[in-house]
């Protein structure tokens, strides 16, 4: 199969990525982080091997499974995968709640960054797979380049001004 030539064709506007499916090593130590400690809610589990979870009931937003992967190791991190998967939070004061949850409980973050667009906060679940937790901005606040288009950045993100949402 050949792809489009002139490039003509566009995803539909309205297309979403639906949800994520993570091989993981040890399911309960996964439902520990993405429940326990991010707050999703089990909606459903597939045998003993799988479980699916959710925010706000939706049948699942995050699938786990050890199907081959039980009891497995992590993926090196220069090899081709899974760089993160993102969690978009609704606001910024979110973004703070779940900073505080994560310093409460002496999680490691790997990072933390402004993007103009987002902030975000990154860490690595039980298995090594990246996560980002973050909030968009409203667009009309998106930075914008001369010619319109954005203007994305990485910057340092300010924990404290972030935790001043809680105040």
């Amino acid at each position: 199969m050949e792809a489009d030539p002139d490039h003509s064709y566009t995803v539909p506007e309205g297309t979403r990525i639906g949800h994520v499916h993570l091989k993981v090593a040890d399911l309960d130590r996964s439902l520990e982080f993405y429940c326990g400690l991010l707050g999703f809610e089990l909606t459903s589990t597939y045998g003993e091997d799988a479980a699916f979870i959710s925010a706000g009931g939706y049948h699942h937003h995050i699938g786990l499974n050890t199907w081959f992967s039980k009891n497995g190791t992590a993926a090196p991190k220069n090899s081709s995968g899974l760089f993160h998967i993102a969690i978009l939070y609704p606001s910024r004061r979110d973004l703070a709640r779940i900073l505080h949850r994560l310093l409460q409980a002496d999680y490691p973050l790997t990072g933390a960054a402004d993007h103009g667009v987002s902030e975000a906060l990154y860490l690595d679940d039980p298995d090594k797979n990246g996560v980002e937790l973050y909030w968009d901005r409203p667009t009309n606040q998106w930075p914008k380049k001369v010619d319109g288009s954005l203007e994305m950045y990485t910057s340092k993100l300010d924990l404290n001004g972030l935790l001043r949402e809680l105040t």
